[in-house]
């Protein structure tokens, strides 16, 4: 094994039927088998204020996602919506979690509540930094994404210095900024905020099939109820490939995007993503 095969994919809460698309959802699972899933949207209950994963499976989304495959799971909240009822982004790994976190994002007031999830994988090639994130979705908060996406590239270099010993980060997740949005070229290296400059390797321009592979599409019944444009908002971006080309996509594809015999329900109101990545050190 030379890659790893990330996966991201917004689950859309527990709306619509569920139980049919939880059905399709571990059936694609199964089919692409990836190492590492970044999960945004999840609902987890936590009865009587508990904070960590209870073993109960119907209790998390993830959970249900998850079980059978023999992934770990971590999960971090977003938004406390009482009772016990907990929205936020989750992570599936095939390998052990060595740490993880979990950080507020910026929300300027905008009446929305995000969460970035660090943790570190201890993967075949070394500690590998990954982050999930789901940023603002309204149209008009583009301000408030490029807030957030700064802030969120500060966690990275901190949490992963570029001269460290840990394998280029991963970052995954729903940003709802399709890629011509500041927010998205800032990370791609493409503007300039205050004075500073970042880059990390969109997986899809890098190794997609050059369609415009938009991951929120109007041809998805559930994503044609929102009344918006059909646009790609679902990213894994990697800070490399580095010197020794660990981090290089090498294919990146439309995941969780079919329908089910009647074409009326899809696994979500978004596609999602998979993407090889290789992380065996070469020399470049």
């Amino acid at each position: 094994m030379s890659t790893l095969r990330i996966a991201t994919l917004n689950v859309w809460n527990k709306s619509g039927p569920w139980p049919a698309r939880l059905e399709m959802i571990r059936s694609e699972l199964s089919r692409l088998q990836p190492g590492i899933l970044g999960l945004q949207e999840v609902l987890r209950f936590a009865p009587n204020g508990l904070d960590a994963f209870d073993g109960r499976t119907e209790h998390c989304q993830a959970l249900q996602i998850a079980e059978g495959f023999g992934y770990e799971a971590v999960f971090v909240e977003a938004c406390d919506y009482s009772g016990g009822l907990r929205f936020g982004n989750a992570l599936l790994t095939r390998w052990p979690i060595l740490e993880s976190r979990s950080f507020p994002l910026p929300s300027l007031d905008s009446g929305e509540s995000r969460a970035l999830l660090y943790a570190l994988v201890e993967t075949p090639y070394g500690p590998l930094p990954t982050f999930v994130t789901h940023l603002n979705w309204k149209l008009h908060h583009g301000s408030v994404r490029l807030e957030q996406v700064r802030y969120i590239v500060e966690r990275i270099f901190e949490l992963s210095p570029v001269q460290g010993s840990l394998l280029p980060p991963l970052l995954m997740g729903d940003m709802n900024a399709d890629p011509d949005s500041d927010e998205m070229r800032y990370l791609r290296g493409l503007k300039v905020l205050d004075g500073k400059s970042v880059y990390f390797t969109d997986a899809w321009l890098y190794a997609g099939d050059g369609s415009f592979g938009a991951t929120f599409d109007r041809k998805n019944q559930f994503a044609r109820r929102s009344h918006e444009p059909s646009r790609r908002i679902d990213y894994v971006f990697v800070r490399g490939p580095d010197k020794l080309l660990r981090g290089e996509p090498i294919r990146t594809e439309l995941a969780f995007d079919r329908a089910d015999a009647s074409g009326s329900i899809w696994p979500s109101d978004h596609f999602g993503l998979v993407t090889d990545l290789f992380f065996e050190p070469r020399s470049p």
